[in-house]
């Protein structure tokens, strides 16, 4: 039998990478979308009425549509890996801020934060998986992880849309 070669660290970071867009894309995808049912339950424990979650839910969608333009510039200045890296930190630690806010200007604050987060995640991981794939494997690894985010957006669908 002949002996298998070990991966390099260039082939493991190659395995790696769709793995690590797909999870980004993944939790990007769920956070966008859990909100939107889980507004009553969220406005009943901040006691506010629903209605005033609406800044809740646009500040995430504006804070992407200001940084996502940022995020290439970004990564040609810091790298893909850092910036990368760094949104994914920033992305998780709005997370946990929105988790244990007590008040909703706290939260649109943290939603604004993690929503910097967002928008460096998934133009950056594609970006990185572009510099990283050749032409004829990139459609494959962007499809695996186009399919995780797609996913996600089927089951937590709110019963409204």
């Amino acid at each position: 039998m002949p002996a298998t070669e070990p991966l390099s660290s260039n082939d493991a970071r190659k395995q790696l990478l769709p793995w690590l867009v797909a999870v980004a894309f993944f939790m990007e995808s769920l956070d966008t979308t859990i909100l939107n049912t889980a507004v009553p339950t969220i406005a009943n424990a901040l006691n506010v009425a629903p209605l005033s979650m609406k800044a809740v839910l646009a500040s995430y969608t504006l804070s992407l549509a200001v940084f996502i333009p940022v995020s290439g510039w970004m990564a040609n200045r810091f790298g893909t890996r850092r910036v990368f890296s760094s949104a994914i930190g920033i992305f998780t630690f709005g997370s946990v801020l929105c988790g244990i806010s007590r008040d909703i200007h706290w939260l649109v604050a943290f939603r604004i934060l993690q929503g910097a987060g967002g928008a460096m995640m998934l133009p950056v991981g594609r970006l990185t998986m572009v510099r990283t794939f050749a032409k004829s494997e990139l459609v494959r690894a962007m499809s695996f992880v186009a399919i995780q985010g797609s996913s996600v957006r089927c089951w937590a669908r709110s019963p409204e849309d």
